[in-house]
């Protein structure tokens, strides 16, 4: 079942299409739904994608298809046509929706400090955010960590670069998470699991895996995505 707001969002995603054959921008539905920032609308679309309402075109961010509408949104769609059908057997069927243009919508995700490409190191919370394109985004819920040191450079994570981290405590082997080791630091590697231990790779010769029981380390998230600023 679905929250009110989300309910809200679909029925606001469908008519726009509908209306304009392109889907509403972020802007748009944080003003229609009265949120107070974009990193809502996106936590409501996020939460569409993931119960098969909606779908996100990919390569373009503003782009979204409604695959299903809530019961009872579909029951009243069904019976507008059905009335529409009655009135003329040669109504015209409406054309589907053109492929919404490329927008630049940008959402504020948290970053939570810098976190060891190298020797782990304490990642810090700091309360300030970061503009990330929502095209850079999946489903899910995400947070930045500025990289610090360079044992992921081979995997093509430099120092400076801003890693983009879907929260997750899990993860399969060969994925690069971010691990919390020994409760209190924080390193982003290759994950292995053998012989009942827990290994974290580097991506840089110079550098050695370090290897843990499993107690000793948390996955915090899989690595999302980079982002990169030229200075």
């Amino acid at each position: 079942m679905l929250t009110r707001k989300q309910h809200e969002l679909i029925r606001f995603i469908q008519a726009k299409l509908e209306d304009t054959g392109v889907s509403p921008s972020f802007e748009e539905m944080k003003e229609a739904l009265d949120l107070k920032s974009k990193s809502g609308v996106h936590r409501l679309i996020s939460a569409l994608e993931e119960r098969g309402f909606i779908r996100r075109l990919p390569n373009r961010a503003r782009a979204l298809e409604v695959l299903r509408q809530p019961e009872d949104v579909s029951t009243k769609v069904a019976s507008a046509r059905a009335a529409a059908n009655s009135n003329s057997a040669l109504a015209a069927l409406r054309p589907p929706p053109t492929p919404a243009a490329v927008a630049n919508d940008v959402i504020e995700i948290p970053l939570h400090g810098r976190i060891a490409a190298g020797m782990p190191i304490e990642a810090l919370e700091t309360g300030a955010t970061l503009p990330v394109p929502a095209a850079l985004l999946g489903a899910g819920e995400h947070y930045a960590l500025e990289v610090s040191g360079d044992s992921m450079v081979e995997a093509g994570i430099l120092d400076g670069d801003y890693a983009l981290i879907r929260r997750t405590d899990n993860a399969r082997d060969g994925e690069i998470v971010v691990a919390l080791v020994h409760g209190e630091e924080a390193t982003l590697k290759y994950l292995r699991r053998e012989n009942g231990l827990v290994r974290l790779d580097p991506a840089n010769a110079a550098y050695e895996p370090q290897v843990y029981s499993p107690g000793e380390v948390q996955v915090q998230g899989k690595l999302a995505g980079l982002l990169r600023r030229y200075h």
